[in-house]
């Protein structure tokens, strides 16, 4: 069995695990201009340090070793290390060119992590998922107050972005494609319709989940919709999952995934914050914590995937994980249908 069709069947066996923050883990690495450039960018025009992605590519070994502590901690899937991989991003570095290799070699890296602890336990079977950003622009609204009918970006931009994306993360290896911290919806269908057209193109079939982000207690995405909303628009794409990630802690997010149950007709995933930010901009809440808000949503039958966004550390996933082997996974007559 392939691993598209195991992914269609597992989440209704198991509560599946989805791995932790990446750029998180690589704060802790300290890596200054050097580490970023690496001896390919040592010559660059532009800096370059803080461009994570980019360590796919000049650090591949922290990367590989970042995937690996996530897997050992009990992830049954990983995102590639591509967030921010796409030209529009990467115009902000003056990188634009480099889109198609970001792809492809993070997906590689996260291939070779998979398989290995896949080898090692052919029992528990893990994943990649080629995760797809939200770019740093919207679709839907005018960076300026001044001119409310001025875009940034259009749709047929995203689509373009998008599409270079989506083929270096699947000719990489990748097992689905994730759509993550969704706060434009447009954006998210530019992305959807990247998706379509290389799967369309190329006669392949492969998983898609999206996951938005609320962005605060108004309960509602950037762009201005609700969770039940968000969910009716993307729908059509006959989405593996649809979730919510980021932004938020357990705690806050707990109405928005009770909604999403009652509608969605397709498995669910939540991947809250460790918490809400301090005042420096920190997540404090410890492994222990935030498992034990996540414990309710599975109590509840709420949940097929579950993990963690910022501030998470593998030892939050590992303590999520054994909160998980306890529960059942979300149950919904017409998921298999």
């Amino acid at each position: 069995m392939s691993n598209s069709e195991l992914l269609k069947s597992l989440p209704s066996q198991r509560i599946l695990i989805i791995d932790g923050a990446m750029g998180t883990m690589i704060q802790r690495y300290k890596l200054n201009e050097e580490d970023f450039s690496g001896e390919r960018f040592a010559n660059f025009t532009h800096p370059l340090k803080g461009n994570n992605d980019l360590l796919s590519i000049t650090r591949p070994d922290i990367i590989s070793a970042i995937h690996e502590q996530y897997l050992d901690a009990g992830a049954d899937i990983i995102e590639t290390n591509t967030f921010s991989s796409t030209s529009i991003s990467m115009a902000d570095y003056h990188l634009e060119e480099l889109v198609y290799e970001l792809n492809f070699q993070s997906a590689r890296i996260a291939r070779q992590a998979a398989d290995k602890f896949t080898d090692m336990n052919p029992d528990k079977p893990r994943f990649v998922a080629g995760a797809l950003g939200p770019t740093n622009r919207t679709a839907s609204l005018s960076p300026d107050v001044n001119d409310p009918g001025y875009r940034a970006v259009t749709f047929d931009d995203l689509v373009e972005a998008y599409a270079t994306q989506v083929r270096g993360l699947a000719e990489g290896g990748v097992d689905l494609f994730l759509v993550e911290t969704v706060f434009d919806t447009l954006n998210c269908k530019a992305a959807l319709y990247a998706i379509g057209d290389y799967l369309e193109t190329e006669g392949k079939e492969m998983p898609v989940m999206i996951s938005g982000t609320i962005t605060d207690a108004s309960g509602r995405t950037l762009s201005g919709q609700t969770v039940e909303a968000f969910y009716i628009s993307v729908a059509h794409a006959a989405p593996l999952s649809i979730g919510i990630n980021c932004a938020l802690g357990a705690k806050e997010m707990k109405p928005y995934l009770y909604a999403l149950d009652r509608i969605a007709d397709c498995y669910i995933s939540v991947y809250p914050n460790a918490g809400l930010p301090n005042e420096f901009g920190q997540y404090d809440e410890s492994p222990e914590a935030m498992a034990a808000q996540l414990e309710e949503f599975m109590a509840e039958g709420w949940v097929n995937f579950v993990g963690g966004c910022c501030g998470t550390t593998p030892d939050h996933i590992r303590a999520i994980a054994q909160m998980a082997s306890q529960y059942e996974p979300r149950r919904y007559s017409d998921i298999l249908s």
